[in-house]
């Protein structure tokens, strides 16, 4: 925590870090800017180092050398869509308006903005990579529709890739219902579907006869030409395995990109966050919508069968995930013991595809009424008659899993109800719990966004590009990492080798002599504190120091000296730091000023000032500026050290 100690008879307050062995180190409140919060994980797993070994440096230095690589790739990717001009898609309204007022149900907010953005984006001359993120049945794929409405207009064509093939069949269906009216040629390639009608399906894509194309990452193999792609839409991203992302991006440079997902990973969040693909959210639910009830609870027979009863006698319909293929079958008759009454049928994604899509068409015809399935139902299918979905062992299931499978119900206005069931409630492990316990508090319409921030704490934060998804963030914590990241990307923009062995940020440290603090009478609680010194400690600006110090006016009252003092020293330090300088040290006898190699300030500046007095000012060594002179006074301290500064940035203006 926070501490006071006393040197040269003032008093200076500390923050106390603890490290491994009991070894403390104690860092002036000024320069807490060096100072990052760990949230790479688990705090209690967080790896404690001892003092005086180089292990600290070595994991800064592992990360780092990732982040440059991966900064490189970003900007590649991001110069290579800024350098290459776009289709600029034309608009024809009329027909777009024709088009919009055949959907079917009101569009939210949300919906609108996000479509809004979209075809800004695709008039614009450059290629769009738009990230729509909207829970599980938000009406994302309305947006996708118009987007491919408009491109097809444009006559380009618009490829549709979806993770798996029952949710090919599914956009396929919608795709055509809702372009029903058009002279659209929509098809899908999957495994469903005889081989005779995907040779033709490829040959008239090549021909440009195929307008909209449906399908699995069979879309991305080299045999598949288009005669004229204009438009990739690309639904939960996440679940594409590396190199099929990697096809993906290599046609991102090119095609506009349209990606809709449920559940963010931590990597697109964050490439969503640093600004490189832009963002729309949709957070409101369509009117009418229920949240689903989440209930964690242990397995027991009476538990399923009551749940399963519950429903049944309502009219609906149940999904019991089982997701061991081997012992479905033995789940399947295990319920249908259970519950006599119960018609249950068995669905995997190791059946033949005949088979798979027969069973799913009968479910969705209600010839069944509990449905025994693995994750394969995990996206996008969708049963509005289905409003209870009982998880068996939820605590192995991943926290976008377990949020897309809690999809799968809830898509009308009946209240659904989803079961995550474990073996014993006691037993459950760390991570494991926390994602129950995240999924079941993130039980609001909407949660999608909110627990993939989560998940970026559980999991330790995304590597933007990297196969591993944590990894050198866990070594160095997010905060740190996003910190690093910034850094080397502004160094390769400006056309530098980013230094790592530097301080992270040049950092000017100014010793005057003088008690710069904020007193315990002014602000009692140590966690406000802390805040405060922290924000004064990584302002980058005159302006935002002013606004802090206001803040803090407004607060709590006119401020002691003491406070005073802590703004003069952080407003020495932006300038200090605009000159390149290291260390600024003055006593009352005077001090020196010490200039880092790569100063901007030039050699004839500083004869300048030492012509104008000699008897004050001399160089020792290359970067050394002695000032001998008497500064009893802490304002007289303060008042000559930036009228030095003044003077030197005035001349490194001229």
């Amino acid at each position: 925590g926070l501490i006071t100690l006393e040197i040269d008879d003032q008093a200076h307050e500390f923050l106390q870090l603890d490290y491994a062995d009991a070894a403390k180190v104690y860092v002036p409140v000024t320069n807490l800017h060096l100072i990052s919060r760990y949230s790479g994980g688990d705090p209690d797993l967080a790896p404690l180092h001892k003092l005086g070994t180089d292990t600290w440096s070595k994991a800064k230095r592992k990360a780092l050398e990732q982040i440059h690589d991966v900064a490189a790739e970003l900007l590649h990717i991001q110069a290579r869509r800024q350098a290459k001009p776009g289709f600029a898609f034309e608009m024809d309204h009329s027909a777009y308006m024709q088009f919009s007022s055949g959907f079917a149900y009101e569009e939210t907010l949300d919906q609108a903005n996000a479509i809004e953005a979209t075809l800004h984006d695709m008039q614009l001359a450059k290629p769009m990579d738009r990230l729509v993120c909207g829970d599980v049945g938000f009406g994302k794929t309305e947006v996708a529709m118009r987007a491919a409405f408009v491109t097809v207009q444009n006559n380009k064509q618009v490829a549709v890739l979806v993770p798996t093939t029952l949710l090919a069949q599914q956009h396929y269906e919608s795709f055509k219902d809702r372009f029903a009216d058009t002279a659209v040629r929509i098809e899908v390639l999957s495994r469903f579907g005889s081989n005779k009608t995907h040779v033709k399906t490829i040959e008239d894509l090549a021909d440009g006869k195929v307008d909209i194309v449906i399908g699995t990452h069979k879309i991305l193999q080299e045999n598949i030409q288009f005669n004229n792609l204009g438009l990739m839409i690309v639904d939960e991203e996440h679940r594409f395995g590396v190199r099929d992302k990697e096809r993906i991006k290599a046609l991102r440079a090119d095609v506009d990109m349209l990606t809709l997902t449920a559940t963010p990973i931590p990597r697109t969040l964050n490439m969503a966050f640093s600004g490189m693909r832009d963002l729309s959210i949709i957070a409101t639910p369509p009117a009418r919508r229920l949240a689903v009830k989440t209930f964690v609870q242990e397995h027991t027979d009476d538990a399923i069968k009551e749940a399963i009863l519950r429903e049944i006698l309502r009219g609906g319909q149940v999904y019991f995930l089982h997701n061991e293929v081997d012992s479905i079958e033995r789940a399947a008759e295990n319920l249908r013991y259970l519950v006599p009454e119960a018609r249950v049928a068995v669905a995997h994604g190791q059946m033949r595809e005949r088979e798979l899509e027969q069973v799913m068409q009968q479910f969705y015809h209600k010839d069944y009424n509990v449905l025994v399935c693995s994750t394969i139902i995990e996206t996008g299918i969708d049963i509005p008659n289905a409003n209870t979905i009982l998880i068996e062992r939820a605590d192995k299931l991943g926290l976008a899993q377990l949020h897309q499978l809690r999809g799968r119900v809830g898509r009308s206005h009946h209240q659904a109800y989803a079961y995550l069931l474990v073996p014993s409630l006691k037993h459950l492990k760390g991570d494991a719990e926390k994602r129950l316990d995240a999924i079941q508090r993130a039980a609001t319409l909407g949660a999608g966004f909110m627990l993939a921030t989560e998940d970026l704490e559980i999991r330790g934060a995304g590597e933007l590009l990297g196969e591993q998804q944590s990894g050198s963030m866990k070594a160095i914590g997010y905060s740190l990492y996003m910190e690093m990241l910034e850094k080397a990307t502004k160094a390769i923009q400006k056309g530098k080798t980013p230094n790592f062995d530097a301080p992270l940020s040049l950092t000017a440290e100014i010793n005057l002599h003088l008690p710069a603090l904020i007193p315990d009478d002014y602000l009692g609680d140590v966690h406000q504190r802390l805040l405060f010194y922290k924000r004064i400690s990584n302002t980058d600006s005159q302006e935002k120091l002013d606004n802090i110090r206001m803040e803090l006016i407004d607060r709590f009252g006119i401020p002691p000296q003491s406070v005073k003092h802590l703004f003069a020293v952080h407003q020495v330090r932006l300038k200090a730091e605009q000159l390149g300088m290291t260390k600024i040290d003055l006593n009352s006898n005077g001090g020196y000023v010490e200039f880092s190699p790569d100063t901007p300030v030039q050699a004839t500046s500083i004869i300048h000032l030492m012509q104008s007095n000699p008897t004050h000012y001399r160089m020792e060594g290359g970067q050394r500026l002695k000032v001998t002179q008497k500064l009893g006074e802490y304002e007289q301290r303060i008042q000559f050290i930036v009228s030095v500064l003044d003077r030197l940035l005035g001349e490194l203006h001229c």
